[in-house]
This record gives C-alpha cells, sequence and structure tokens, in this order.
C-alpha cells in the first residue's frame, strides 16, 4: 500500500471515495477541496495495486485551547477495502505528518459508528463538545 498527498489534478479522482461518506456532486467537492486547500487543507490517498482504494483530508490548526494540531477532516476507505489496514495506515501517515510539524495532536470529528475504530488507535473523546448554529 502506498500513502501520499494528492495533486490538484488528481482531486477529481477522489470523489468516488469521498462520494462513499458525503453527499456532495462531484463539482462542490472540487470547489469546497480547493477553497479549503488555500488554508492548507490537503487531501491524502491510499493506493493499492495502483487503485486509490482510501482518502483522508487533514489541515492544519493552532487554536489557543488545542495549540498546534493536526486536524482530520474526512478519512473514507472504500467499502470493499475496510478492515484491510487501510484506515491505520492514513491515520499513521497524518501522525507522521504532525509529528514532523512538531504539532501535538490528532483531532477529528467521528461518527458514532467508526468510534471503536478510533478508540484502538488511541484516540479519546475531547473533553469539550463541538457544537454548531445554523445560520439563516
Amino acid at each position: 500500500m502506498m500513502i501520499r498527498h494528492l495533486q490538484p489534478a488528481e482531486w477529481r479522482s477522489a470523489f468516488p471515495v469521498i462520494a462513499e461518506l458525503r453527499d456532495l456532486d462531484e463539482e462542490e467537492f472540487l470547489r469546497r477541496v480547493e477553497r479549503q486547500s488555500y488554508s492548507g487543507y490537503q487531501l491524502v490517498g491510499a493506493f493499492e495495486d495502483g487503485k486509490l482504494v482510501g482518502v483522508m483530508g487533514m489541515r492544519p490548526v493552532h487554536t489557543l485551547a488545542r495549540g498546534a494540531h493536526l486536524h482530520i477532516d474526512d478519512l473514507i476507505v472504500t467499502e470493499s477495502c475496510r478492515h484491510s489496514g487501510t484506515g491505520r495506515a492514513l491515520i499513521a501517515f497524518a501522525d507522521a505528518e504532525a509529528r514532523a510539524r512538531k504539532m501535538t495532536a490528532l483531532f477529528l470529528d467521528a461518527r458514532q459508528e467508526a468510534i471503536p475504530f478510533y478508540e484502538r488507535l488511541d484516540f479519546i473523546f475531547h473533553p469539550s463538545p463541538s457544537m454548531k448554529r445554523l445560520l439563516k
């Protein structure tokens, strides 16, 4: 398995994987990735025999409360490749990136059904819950 940053010309190839989790059309996906890339967001791909089987979005963040950390926005492994070590390899890649950047932690938002996976990788619940308010 090879894990590496995706180049902008490869973003479109990540859409079928992302679409397994996110309800976006392809053009909106590309617009959002481009917009987020201006702030350091990167897509990372996991390749098995040359085929893209996993995608992770990540971005550097620095806050007063959490310090410098890497935030994983999305981690998706294709249905047929789940339980193959792909997700674990993507997390290891993010961990190495954060350490290389002298960051103190990895943060992510997890769907309820993914929590056991992250707990097996030593993620713990953060004490402050995320809140949101929709603007009308």
